[in-house]
């Protein structure tokens, strides 16, 4: 079996085979060089024999680049796409969706295991998205000299193409259109779609209709620009399992709220709620949908108001500034999202200063999310429960929420 090759003509001193054995956290498959040392290969699947080209060595690993399927794994299929391997967005869509589950689910458990250090005798149960295409509801594209499309993989040059199968119809649908009758203007251009209605932004000029997105009972908007979770399959059970995490109580704090998906039905759930965002555009929509909703939402700039379920306040902030004025407060509950960095410097030592009773912490990174629970656990936090959520197949990304209990 052939592959496209990648980068200039090989060096038969430089090629080797190799055996397969798993999926890297970064998407590549992992085996072993003839002498032994660990081998990284971008679209390999389990179980293959490979030849490769080793186009970089270190002490304990090497980067290679596939030359041919010697031996197709039993998890290979027939990518969807005619520009996979060339655009960046997707390194998976050459492994079946089962054993990408199994990979991503390794994933979460090897990163609190080795970075964590928190003893898992087996990986998490993980939560399938209901189509592994069709799935995403938002997306960012480049529009470059009336060209539409995505940036090709490890490059900033553009791979055009007016079709993307992991996007919803309706979203796909509208890349199809701007494709057809590309901006003028070059930069990059927001895609997104919820409850049918699509839309499509130039981020350099963030102005258009605001999306409604419904879960829980609740109705949030959100303005161009604002980030809210891709997978339309798989919110609404995301929701529902962190707001099963977080429970009832007094006092809940939850740390970049965005525009408010579990912020709302949060307020309704506990006497008083503390919601930190500090990313300007999306405070704004937060605090407007909590008074939409009726939940007498406040930001710094008003005093607090009362509304029949809890007393809520919105604070525009950098969250490492609200964690250090939080120190000894105790919440029953303090819920965090953070970006793909996880915690600024100190964050952590910060958050176990707050002394929540419980900590909720939802992830796009296992590694930077097992590097900020090492410092809950060694504080005295025990991991509770711990679940991991397929928002981006054909991708190594996942998402991983743990819950953590105080001992003190």
């Amino acid at each position: 079996m052939s592959v496209r090759r990648h980068g200039a003509a090989s060096k038969r001193a430089d090629e080797c085979i190799v055996r397969i054995d798993a999926l890297a956290a970064g998407g590549d498959g992992i085996g072993r060089e003839p002498e032994g040392r660990v081998v990284f290969v971008p679209y390999a699947a389990p179980g293959e024999r490979v030849r490769v080209r080793i186009d970089q060595r270190r002490r304990r690993y090497a980067h290679a680049t596939l030359i041919e399927v010697l031996e197709p794994g039993p998890a290979r299929v027939e990518p969807r796409c005619e520009w996979f391997g060339e655009c960046g967005g997707c390194s998976w869509q050459h492994v079946d969706y089962p054993a990408q589950l199994e990979a991503k689910a390794g994933i979460v458990r090897d990163a609190l295991v080795r970075i964590g250090g928190f003893a898992l005798e087996a990986p998490p149960p993980i939560h399938a998205s209901p189509r592994p295409y069709g799935y995403r509801g938002r997306t960012r594209v480049s529009v470059e000299g009336g060209r539409v499309g995505f940036r090709r993989r490890r490059s900033n040059e553009l791979c055009a193409t007016g079709h993307c199968p992991v996007l919803l119809p309706e979203l796909d649908r509208e890349l199809a259109r701007l494709a057809r009758q590309p901006p003028a203007r070059d930069g990059e251009w927001e895609l997104a779609a919820a409850g049918g209605t699509p839309r499509a932004v130039d981020l350099a000029h963030p102005e258009g209709p605001r999306l409604v997105l419904e879960s829980a009972g609740e109705r949030v908007e959100t303005s161009p620009g604002v980030f809210f979770q891709a997978n339309a399959l798989l919110l609404g059970l995301l929701i529902d399992r962190v707001l099963e995490r977080c429970g009832s109580g007094e006092r809940c704090v939850e740390l970049y709220a965005g525009a408010g998906l579990f912020t709302l039905p949060l307020a309704r759930r506990f006497e008083s709620l503390l919601a930190v965002e500090g990313h300007e555009a999306a405070s704004a929509d937060l605090a407007r949908n909590l008074r939409s909703a009726g939940l007498g939402a406040v930001d710094a700039r008003e005093a607090p108001m009362e509304s029949r379920n809890a007393s809520v306040e919105c604070r525009e902030a950098p969250v490492e500034s609200v964690l250090r004025e939080l120190a000894g407060q105790a919440p029953d509950v303090l819920l965090l999202d953070p970006p793909r960095t996880g915690l600024p410097p100190r964050g952590a030592e910060d958050l176990v200063a707050v002394g929540a009773r419980r900590v909720v912490y939802l992830s796009c990174d296992p590694a930077t999310q097992a590097r900020d629970l090492r410092t809950l656990r060694e504080a005295g936090y025990a991991l509770e429960s711990l679940e991991a959520f397929d928002l981006f197949p054909q991708t190594p990304h996942v998402e991983a929420l743990a819950t953590l209990t105080s001992s003190l």
